[in-house]
């Protein structure tokens, strides 16, 4: 069987709707299919079996809504449920077998001895599922919905083997920027590679609801894993679990959930800085136009170029006041201020198109 979960809200990491001043409450969607087991159909709570459920996960997210954590005043967060039976569904069991992948492990018992496991290859299902998004959409019996603003699926495969099955060996839950995906089988627990205090780390196979909610995370607001963290030295991102202890729903080494105020502002911070880099990017496109053309003082003429000077003066006062808003973690203000800059960029915009075309037409007439 698969599950489909949907959430929406207006303003995402990774959404342009949210820069449309005129929509005020267009959602994001935040969907899941998932494979449960062939035998899973005799629950129909929303945990199924041991150690899925659903309403756990909306209401970790929820809880934050309704607190102002996650989302701007204008946006909104909903989620939608649909399931597939993976034994009628062959879309499901091609993608499942085409990224099955084995690996070898040497163990000492009394003697050496060499077991070959299996795991699921991210980049490859991943693939798979984008390619046939619209037969999931059609097996799964989804509606065709308009402006639901960003939609994230999340796709969980509940598989019914004896045996472990994780992402890449090692993940039970993989966040892509379009979609995430979740592996979980009849196998309940499972030994990772760490240790905390000397003992080993267990990994509970069963519980997805903290990986899938970590993911989410990642995937609709662009919030980074506790464990990760960028070294300039490296170029690179490095693996760190010192800060990821405690209340984090990132890494092995913590059992919470809920989301601490680290995560909260990184979320709305990424949507700002998301539209603000939409808006350096824009008026750069424009001044390049105008660099083509010859210049400000050519393309414009003194009326046009008065009121150019004023709007890109208010642009770059407007983008000022945002950037300090958001280091004062004021991001309701600093929304505010780059929502308003989108009047003079277009403006500018405007401007230089107008310009333009006039001066192509006198060129063409002479």
């Amino acid at each position: 069987m698969a599950y489909y979960l949907a959430a929406s809200s207006t303003l995402s990491p990774l959404s342009t709707a949210a820069r449309n001043l005129k929509k005020r409450s267009s959602p994001i969607w935040l969907r899941s299919f998932g494979a449960p087991t062939s035998d899973s159909n005799s629950n129909s709570n929303s945990k199924n079996l041991d150690g899925l459920d659903w309403k756990k996960i909306k209401r970790t997210f929820m809880d934050e809504v309704s607190e102002s954590g996650l989302l701007f005043g204008d946006q909104s967060l909903s989620f939608k449920t649909y399931e597939v039976n993976f034994e009628t569904c062959p879309i499901c069991s091609f993608a499942v077998s085409k990224s099955t992948n084995s690996y070898t492990s040497r163990f000492l018992f009394d003697n050496y001895t060499l077991i070959v496991n299996e795991y699921l290859d991210s980049k490859r299902l991943h693939q798979i599922l984008m390619d046939s998004a619209e037969e999931f959409r059609r097996v799964a019996g989804m509606p065709v919905e308009e402006n639901l603003g960003r939609v994230l699926p999340v796709y969980v495969f509940d598989l019914d083997y004896n045996t472990h099955l994780l992402l890449d060996r090692y993940h039970q839950s993989v966040a892509f920027k379009d979609m995430v995906i979740a592996v979980r089988t009849r196998n309940t627990q499972t030994v990772s590679d760490y240790s905390c205090n000397s003992r080993h780390v267990f990994t509970q196979t069963r519980e997805l609801e903290r990986p899938l909610v970590g993911s989410i995370l990642q995937s609709m607001w662009g919030v980074s894993p506790t464990h990760l963290l960028w070294s300039p030295r490296h170029n690179s991102t490095l693996v760190d679990y010192t800060w990821s202890v405690g209340q984090t729903p990132f890494g092995p080494f913590s059992e919470i959930s809920s989301l601490s105020f680290v995560q909260k502002d990184a979320a709305k911070r990424n949507v700002l800085l998301t539209s603000l880099n939409h808006s350096i990017t824009s008026a750069i496109d424009v001044l390049e136009s105008i660099a083509e053309h010859g210049g400000d003082r050519k393309l414009l003429k003194q009326s046009r170029h008065v009121e150019f000077i004023q709007r890109w003066m208010l642009f770059k006062y407007k983008l000022d006041k945002a950037v300090s808003a958001l280091s004062h973690l004021d991001f309701e203000m600093a929304l505010y201020y780059l929502r308003s800059s989108d009047h003079d960029l277009y403006a500018i915009h405007s401007l230089v198109y107008h310009a333009s075309e006039e001066l192509e037409a006198s060129l063409e007439v002479s």
